[in-house]
């Protein structure tokens, strides 16, 4: 894309246009990492207080009946169980980024008996961890707050609805699949 830009930009006489352009796209871009860096360290220390709390294992606890009906192997493990709480609440916390190494943690643990070909719990972990239930969507919030947005969190019903809708259509795509595929 940068090369074509560039050729086009060449090709109509308007290459210093295409050089302020990428000069003003590099600065937005730094500044909106800087942003949301802040809004991230901020949740994930948050997820780190939790932890030290003691606020998982609380989760964990609450959680577990819920996990044992989605992923009853998995749950029996009290390691993954963990890991799979903590992924829960970060992603209901809408922290995919703090979320994600929970989440490789869970795989990596479901995944050890699996004979190197994925079980349907684990697929279901991969469906529940895409889709996520989203309670406070904080990474999108940040960056509408950086672009200046007037309430961030504006969008709270639709990211509800929306998040309750893609968990449920892919968790009975997962079921359905799964019956079909059985060997």
């Amino acid at each position: 894309m940068v090369a074509v830009s560039v050729a086009y930009g060449f090709v109509n006489g308007t290459v210093g246009a295409v050089g302020s352009a990428a000069m003003e796209g590099a600065a937005a871009a730094v500044e909106l990492c800087l942003s949301m860096a802040g809004v991230l360290c901020l949740w994930s220390g948050l997820m780190s207080v939790m932890n030290a709390s003691g606020l998982t294992e609380a989760l964990s606890r609450l959680f577990r009946p819920l996990l044992g009906r989605l992923l009853p192997k998995a749950s029996r493990d009290p390691e993954t169980l963990a890991a799979l709480s903590g992924n829960l609440s970060a992603n209901l916390l809408g922290l995919g980024n703090a979320a994600t190494p929970l989440g490789i943690r869970a795989a990596q643990r479901m995944a050890a008996g699996c004979g190197g070909q994925a079980s349907d719990e684990l697929c279901r972990l991969v469906v529940l961890n895409t889709a996520s239930i989203q309670l406070i969507p904080a990474t999108v919030a940040g960056v509408r707050a950086a672009l200046g947005a007037e309430n961030a969190f504006d969008i709270l019903p639709a990211v509800w609805l929306a998040s309750v809708l893609s968990v449920t259509a892919g968790l009975t795509a997962s079921w359905v699949l799964a019956r079909f595929w059985k060997k």
